[in-house]
């Protein structure tokens, strides 16, 4: 069976390279036959709706790459169905070098990282940049409740293909909204030792001014 994100990302020079170095006689079993990829599983659209942000890459028709990086609050890339991701884009430091590129190449890679569990999900897609000012449902359906920022237009996103990575090498790291679910219990611990501490004291100065 055919890995449908190694068939677009495995060239001819990836090839050679994986020879060299002596990995390709592990992923030539994923060649031949039809290729695998159905449409986005219950784990990645999950995964997806968890994530804060994302990286994106892209080309330029001169052959330069380039990665930005879009965050949003928790859930703004949405699932649309199986094979389909969109988001709302929002206005940063007007370079527009991403949405350059992908007007000339709409082929691009998501990168999507849990440093906390040191996971992280590649996925290849090609983008359709949507003006706000063109279609505003369109713009209505990805836009985040309560969140500022000034939406200048859609991205959706139709996946080709993704694959997990695993999580050698990955450092973790951690948001604060994780951090403080990390010390809930200590906190209230803390809390617990405070009442008692201050319930101590009240016993202390009820038995000092019975014995005066």
């Amino acid at each position: 069976m055919l890995h449908k994100f190694f068939d677009l990302t495995f060239t001819e020079s990836v090839k050679k390279a994986q020879e060299k170095y002596g990995s390709r006689r592990n992923y030539a079993r994923f060649e031949g036959g039809k290729p695998d990829f159905y449409g986005l599983g219950d784990a990645e659209q999950d995964f997806i709706e968890q994530r804060d942000g994302f990286y994106l890459a892209t080309v330029g028709e001169n052959g330069q790459p380039y990665i930005q990086f879009r965050g949003g609050p928790k859930g703004f890339l949405k699932v649309l169905d199986d094979k389909t991701l969109g988001y709302a884009d929002f206005r940063g430091n007007m370079q527009y070098i991403s949405i350059g590129n992908l007007n000339e190449n709409k082929k691009a890679a998501l990168f999507l990282m849990d440093y906390a569990s040191q996971t992280r999900l590649k996925i290849l897609v090609t983008a359709e940049v949507i003006d706000a000012r063109n279609k505003p449902e369109v713009v209505e359906k990805l836009a985040v409740p309560d969140y500022k920022a000034k939406i200048e237009r859609a991205v959706i996103l139709h996946v080709e293909a993704f694959d997990w990575n695993c999580p050698q090498h990955i450092t973790p790291r951690y948001t604060m909204d994780e951090i403080k679910q990390m010390i809930v219990p200590m906190t209230e611990h803390i809390e617990k030792l405070e009442r008692e501490i201050e319930e101590l004291k009240r016993k202390v100065i009820k038995k000092g001014k019975q014995d005066e």
